[in-house]
């Protein structure tokens, strides 16, 4: 990634909803596709604040859920070991990621993780014991990824089906917290967990002004969410609790899908995701808002 690269950071639904022919398009660069399924978005910004050299823009995507969760979480263990990975690559797997390329255009692999035999155990129909402590089951693989990480919702998902119902039904149980620890005080452990969101804004405005001091520059966006989950979302974690002080704490800029109409009538297939062809339309929608919050000029000629 170069200096004054565009960066694309945060969760699946920047995963999936941003396309980058779009964006660049609209801004005049082609961005770099950083975000991750179920990953804490906190971990990246850091990495690029503290990272001297950078001073391009960050797109960064918000689901309070998971940009709010905790050290030691799986959404910010799965940032960490992503950017361990990067960090410390050896140049084995360098010339190993280098040697698969040309083989994965010509080639079709299945994918060895879904068939080892622990996986295929997941899928049996068993119920867990009374009081069991089990974390809920992740959705099933419903993308396709291109060699710029750029996910798209296979069609199999973004119309009516048995993969579709899956995946709305996963959400729930992902999107509800574990209940308190029995054997911590009630008002103890909410005063931990306020404490730890309270840090998380001081961190992320650190690092912001840390990014802006070398002419950096970020945008918040919270992208589609829809139905059941949309319900779920906006009763845990209400955005004046949670996107309003964000921006307010920060002085980043925000771009709510809900406050535009050209972006709030779109619907995700199964929830929490655009299909492929809506993430097209729905970028292309985006830009003029990216364009204003990032204060650059006036939108580009062919728009």
């Amino acid at each position: 990634m170069e200096p004054e690269s565009i960066a694309v950071i945060g969760d699946s639904r920047a995963w999936f909803d941003v396309d980058l022919n779009e964006i660049e398009r609209g801004l005049g660069k082609r961005p770099v596709q950083l975000a991750q399924a179920g990953s804490c978005a906190y971990p990246v910004l850091e990495d690029l604040a503290n990272d001297e050299t950078f001073h391009g823009t960050i797109i960064c995507s918000i689901v309070p859920r998971i940009w709010f969760a905790p050290p030691g979480s799986p959404p910010v263990e799965r940032s960490q070991k992503a950017l361990q990975r990067f960090h410390g690559q050896t140049w084995a797997q360098r010339v190993s990621h280098e040697l698969s390329v040309p083989l994965e255009l010509s080639f079709a692999f299945l994918k060895q993780d879904d068939l080892a035999l622990d996986a295929l155990l997941k899928e049996l129909p068993i119920p867990n014991r009374p009081y069991a402590q089990v974390p809920p089951p992740l959705p099933p693989y419903f993308c396709s990824i291109d060699r710029e990480r750029r996910a798209r919702m296979v069609e199999q998902c973004a119309r009516p089906g048995r993969l579709q119902d899956r995946v709305k039904n996963g959400w729930a149980a992902l999107f509800t917290p574990p209940p308190p620890p029995t054997y911590v005080p009630t008002d103890a452990f909410i005063a931990k967990i306020n404490a730890a969101i309270a840090a998380r804004f001081a961190d992320t405005k650190s690092k912001i002004d840390k990014l802006r001091g070398r002419g950096g520059k970020l945008v918040f966006v919270r992208f589609p969410v829809s139905g059941a989950l949309k319900r779920l979302e906006d009763e845990q974690t209400p955005r004046a609790k949670t996107w309003d002080p964000l921006l307010q704490e920060t002085g980043a800029r925000g771009i709510y899908f809900e406050d535009f109409p050209e972006l709030s009538g779109f619907q995700c297939p199964e929830f929490s995701h655009l299909s492929a062809a809506d993430s097209v339309e729905f970028t292309r929608r985006l830009v003029p808002h990216l364009r204003d919050a990032l204060q650059m000029n006036s939108i580009a000629a062919d728009w």
